[in-house]
């Protein structure tokens, strides 16, 4: 049954979650039903990533400034975009960006970090949605072996759930946007275009608050 396309006066949605999760899958998607403008995050330009996954105490700030100032030259961009005549579909949250600061930054380098994002993020528009895809260390891990990324493959399991703890604990004390969280382990919104029609119509309802979406429950 094909979703019914009702924004609600939503003009930017921010897919987030953790790695492998699938958030660029769906952002891709959503933004082609609403006929709209994926903003991707670019990772495959940093070149900092693959020594990160290699050596991550030598490595992290380097990484942790590259994306940070990519992420806010891409946010600048997008808010000279007119929302009202077309939808922006994000497959990151700039706020997110903490979470890795705070995950692998000495104290030294998270002193510098602070002060740098303080003064970035004053600029930066605030999505009308946010949609965190929550997925379990082993979802997570078959999804990052599934797609064969060369740099990917030095990540550990111990890392992955490291970071999905931080996500956790950092979405669900979110409170800057309306949210919604979805149990996304039992749902494959990718390959199976009924999961994708339910999934993209909970996204598309009008909220103001924070709720969460189990597909097993509906």
């Amino acid at each position: 049954m094909p979703v019914e396309v009702m924004t609600n006066d939503i003009g930017h949605i921010a897919v987030e979650g953790v790695i492998g999760a699938g958030k660029t899958s769906l952002t891709l998607k959503l933004a082609k039903l609403l006929k709209g403008r994926a903003i991707l995050e670019k990772f495959e330009e940093n070149p900092f990533l693959p020594k990160f996954y290699e050596d991550v105490e030598h490595y992290a700030f380097q990484t942790q400034m590259f994306f940070l100032l990519s992420r806010y030259k891409q946010q600048q961009e997008l808010a000279q975009i007119d929302l009202f005549e077309q939808v922006i579909v994000s497959d990151y949250l700039f706020e997110k960006d903490k979470i890795f600061a705070y995950l692998n930054l000495q104290d030294d380098e998270l002193r510098l970090y602070e002060t740098l994002v303080g003064f970035l993020e004053r600029n930066i528009p605030k999505p009308d949605l946010v949609v965190y895809l929550q997925c379990n260390l082993e979802h997570l891990m078959g999804n990052i072996k599934k797609r064969g990324r060369k740099f990917e493959k030095t990540i550990t399991p111990e890392y992955i759930q490291s970071l999905n703890e931080a996500y956790n604990y950092f979405f669900f004390r979110y409170k800057s946007s309306p949210l919604l969280i979805v149990n996304a382990d039992q749902i494959d919104f990718v390959n199976n275009e009924k999961d994708f029609e339910r999934l993209a119509a909970e996204i598309l309802k009008p909220r103001k608050v924070a709720e969460y979406y189990n597909p097993i429950l509906k």
